[in-house]
């Protein structure tokens, strides 16, 4: 007892202080040397002097006696010091501070996982919408117990340890008087109950695996890598949430004809040096039917014509967009006997080719771009 440093030293106050003083330094000396913070060397024992001598100053009895008496004087009110107290780690002392019951809570209900498809669709169904059906192995209740994880006809036995609560709770004592501290129990893990006979399919999980046919309306004017979210056909949840969601990535095939140009449509039409030059009459095809292009006159190569809401529907509005029809001129790569007398027929009918009359010829433009002289 000779040993014991004055309780006021130890807590760094004057004789004065006020308990409210008291109370500040202690709480701040405590959380400095708590052995769960401060793995110095001694810092358990200066952690339960400081605990001693609040114990002691905190009280206004056993303070009168200690100031009268030093530390022989709480002996006499049944001062225990340190020991008598049973500080379990850092969240203990945290909650003596605090008050209040400390709470584990039970696992709350949880969103079943996510599932992922991918749908290869043809180029029509991407423009018009459809609907296809297919099949997907998710995680459902077991048909046999219907979630309750047990054999049917059986139940499953009370937790001995929490009397069926799922929760253990242990009253421990402070510098502050009892408190309650309230854990998730470890033989059941919060359920209260403790299968004795698992479901025979399920092994006593509660879930299978199985296949499930869902239908996916796929809808006017998608385009390729669109994800299509069907609420609720994911995998079923946990503790009574909700079940997840299905997320379907749709993949577009080429077409034969077409490209698309977000809502338009792109065909490329290739035509003989006859037909542009005179003019003709084309059959072409769309995505609706059949329909007949009539070629001007004079149709020079890379022209391009527009049809009127012959293209995709707007996928977020109303109408479609049109079909472009590009023309190629096509250049003959082998002629008869024939064929090349009247080509040079025609050539010499028609003359020397020029380009557009211009101020400047080409040279001339060649030479202010680049510059140039004898």
């Amino acid at each position: 007892m000779a040993n014991k440093r004055d309780y006021y030293d130890v807590l760094g106050v004057d004789q004065n202080a006020s308990a409210a003083h008291i109370k500040k330094a202690f709480r701040k000396l405590a959380m400095q040397s708590h052995p769960d913070r401060n793995k110095d060397h001694g810092a358990e024992e200066r952690f339960k002097e400081v605990n001693e001598a609040y114990e002691v100053l905190s009280d206004p009895e056993k303070r009168a006696a200690y100031d009268r008496f030093g530390h022989a004087g709480p002996q006499g009110f049944g001062g225990r010091g340190f020991e008598g107290f049973g500080f379990g780690g850092f969240g203990d002392i945290f909650e003596a501070f605090f008050g209040g019951t400390r709470t584990a809570r039970r696992a709350g209900p949880q969103r079943g996982d996510d599932l992922h498809y991918s749908l290869t669709i043809s180029f029509e169904d991407s423009v018009f919408g459809c609907e296809k059906e297919v099949e997907i192995v998710r995680t459902e209740v077991c048909s046999v117990c219907h979630g309750t994880r047990s054999e049917p006809g059986s139940q499953p036995e009370r937790c001995s340890v929490c009397n069926g609560t799922g929760q253990v709770r242990q009253a421990q004592r402070s510098i502050f008087g009892q408190f309650i501290n309230v854990t998730t129990c470890s033989q059941c893990r919060g359920e209260g109950g403790i299968i004795t006979n698992p479901c025979p399919d399920c092994k006593g999980q509660g879930k299978e695996r199985k296949a499930h046919k869902v239908a996916i309306k796929v809808p006017a004017g998608v385009d390729d890598s669109i994800q299509i979210r069907l609420s609720g056909e994911g995998d079923v949840g946990r503790n009574g949430g909700s079940p997840g969601n299905l997320y379907v990535t749709l993949s577009v095939r080429k077409h034969k004809f077409f490209k698309r140009d977000g809502d338009h449509i792109l065909y490329e039409l290739p035509i003989n040096f006859a037909q542009a030059a005179l003019g003709a009459e084309v059959e072409i095809p769309t995505l609706d039917d059949g329909f007949t292009l009539k070629i001007p006159a004079g149709c020079q190569n890379g022209m391009i014509f527009r049809l009127k809401e012959k293209g995709v529907p707007h996928l977020r509005g109303h109408g479609r967009g049109d079909q472009l029809v590009r023309v190629h001129v096509v250049t003959p790569q082998s002629l008869d006997d024939k064929q090349k007398k009247l080509f040079k027929e025609l050539t010499k009918s028609l003359g020397e080719t020029t380009l557009p009359h211009e101020d400047k010829s080409l040279f001339d433009k060649i030479k202010d771009t680049f510059g140039g002289g004898a």
